[in-house]
């Protein structure tokens, strides 16, 4: 049960009905730290997006009191009396002798977990994060990736490097697996400059602002993704409005509501499969009251939930 390329956390509970496992044990769910990413500079090889992990599962207790409590969000407990089996295989392994080596630790990670069958729930670490998650998919596409975020993430690279927090879409956009990709919550300003619209436009990327998903209303916009895909969510928090997750590097208003998410969420799950999701950027130190972890937290209780009962998990 023990791998090592992962770390193992303390054993609190947080959705799961196994505290920790390898990522290849049998499970229908499997939690995954990823803390690391590529920095772009000497200060930023560890930030406080790498405490996230850590963050989420301290706040587990306000997330989830019990899977056996009636959870007002889903009219039931979140496993619906179904025998799921959800483990939390820990946070991959950094050596500070060789940092990029945790970024090829995570794809063998993620691809472990996809291998025994299970539904991959990343918690990053910054938005670098998904790409070695996405490299673990290359036999699982089509993909549809769904972005929430307020960046759109298409730098080409940032003082040389290429898989840094600002490049993920970019780098999904050249995985063969990888279709169409709608980037919703988009506002204020990031590191793009007006080249890469372009290059996201030029892909046919769905940019998708937080004003037109506010006017529109999140069934509209859910709408627009097409039916019986097999769609991959990445999550960054400052897409989320700061009113409910406030601990984020770059917040800026008028952001993505948690009723907004929930419902293009638990759409998603309906409409075709949701094959794994990654929660990323949040930064713990600036956190009020662990509001921004419970508001990622319940997000995921309502994907979960939704899968349960759509069948996801049935053997």
């Amino acid at each position: 049960m023990t791998d090592p390329s992962l770390t193992t956390p303390p054993a609190i509970p947080f959705l799961y009905s196994q505290p920790q496992a390898a990522p290849g044990a049998p499970a229908d769910i499997a939690f995954l730290g990823i803390p690391y990413g590529s920095p772009y500079s000497f200060h930023e090889t560890v930030n406080d997006q790498a405490n996230g992990p850590a963050a989420m599962r301290r706040a587990s207790d306000r997330i989830l009191r019990g899977i056996e409590r009636y959870d007002f969000d889903l009219g039931g407990p979140l496993y619906d009396g179904q025998p799921i089996r959800a483990v939390d295989c820990g946070d991959v392994r950094a050596d500070p002798a060789a940092p990029r080596g945790h970024l090829a630790r995570a794809e063998q990670a993620v691809r472990a977990i996809l291998a025994a069958g299970a539904l991959p729930i990343v918690f990053g670490g910054d938005h670098s994060i998904p790409i070695p998650v996405l490299r673990a998919f290359d036999a699982h596409g089509p993909l549809t990736l769904i972005q929430i975020d307020q960046h759109i993430d298409w730098r080409e690279e940032v003082n040389g490097v290429r898989d840094g927090l600002s490049s993920p879409i970019r780098r999904a956009s050249e995985m063969a697996h990888v279709g169409q990709i709608f980037q919703i919550g988009l506002r204020a300003t990031g590191s793009a400059r007006p080249e890469e619209v372009v290059a996201a436009r030029a892909y046919g990327a769905h940019l998708i602002t937080a004003e037109e998903l506010h006017e529109a209303g999140a069934e509209a916009i859910l709408a627009r993704i097409p039916a019986g895909g097999r769609y991959y969510v990445t999550l960054d928090m400052d897409g989320m409005d700061p009113s409910c997750a406030p601990a984020v590097a770059g917040p800026a208003p008028g952001g993505v509501t948690f009723r907004q998410a929930r419902t293009l969420l638990r759409g998603l799950v309906r409409k075709g499969r949701v094959v794994g999701m990654d929660v990323v950027e949040i930064t713990p130190a600036r956190d009020l009251n662990q509001m921004t972890c419970i508001t990622a937290g319940r997000l995921l209780v309502n994907l979960i939930g939704e899968a349960v009962r759509a069948g996801y998990f049935r053997r």
